[in-house]
């Protein structure tokens, strides 16, 4: 049997098993310790944070700043931020990793996923044409192609070339 290395992931394996009270998106929002949380940008009303359990390289959650658990509980101010930076976030990918479409979507309430249902979020995941292989099929394993920290930098400088431009 072949192995795969992976030991960033293990604080995050550790993470799992302990109980964290609260919120997970308004605990990371009030630490500001963006770098260390993997929050790429805020802006005023939402924020764009890595996903700690990717789906696929590049996976990142666009995040009201308020606790709501529904687009319907937004106000249109935060609803308009809450898409304009979904809409940025997909030109940020498309700078830093050039993917060849998106995954895009929201999970509402458990049964539909939603692994913190309180918390409404975005997910963008950006995809290749063949980045999905055998192994997830033959071994029920995902390969993630790029550390968070190596990736985090990377959408963090590509949105301050934006900003420069800007």
């Amino acid at each position: 049997m072949d192995n795969l290395w992976a030991p960033w992931r293990l604080p995050y394996i550790k993470l799992i098993k302990k109980k964290v009270k609260g919120c997970v998106f308004c605990r990371i929002l009030k630490e500001r310790r963006d770098r260390e949380n993997f929050i790429v940008l805020r802006t005023r009303h939402s924020y764009l944070v890595l996903n700690i359990f990717p789906y696929n390289n590049g996976h990142l959650l666009v995040v009201p700043k308020r606790h709501v658990s529904d687009l319907g509980k937004l106000s249109k101010a935060e609803r308009d931020d809450l898409l304009d930076l979904l809409e940025r976030t997909q030109k940020l990918l498309d700078r830093a990793l050039k993917p060849d479409g998106y995954n895009v979507g929201i999970n509402l309430g458990r049964a539909a996923g939603a692994g913190f249902p309180g918390h409404l979020h975005i997910h963008v995941v950006p995809r290749w044409a063949g980045d999905v292989n055998f192994m997830p099929v033959l071994t029920n394993t995902k390969i993630i192609s790029q550390s968070l920290k190596t990736l985090h930098r990377r959408l963090s400088d590509a949105n301050q070339r934006r900003n420069r431009k800007a």
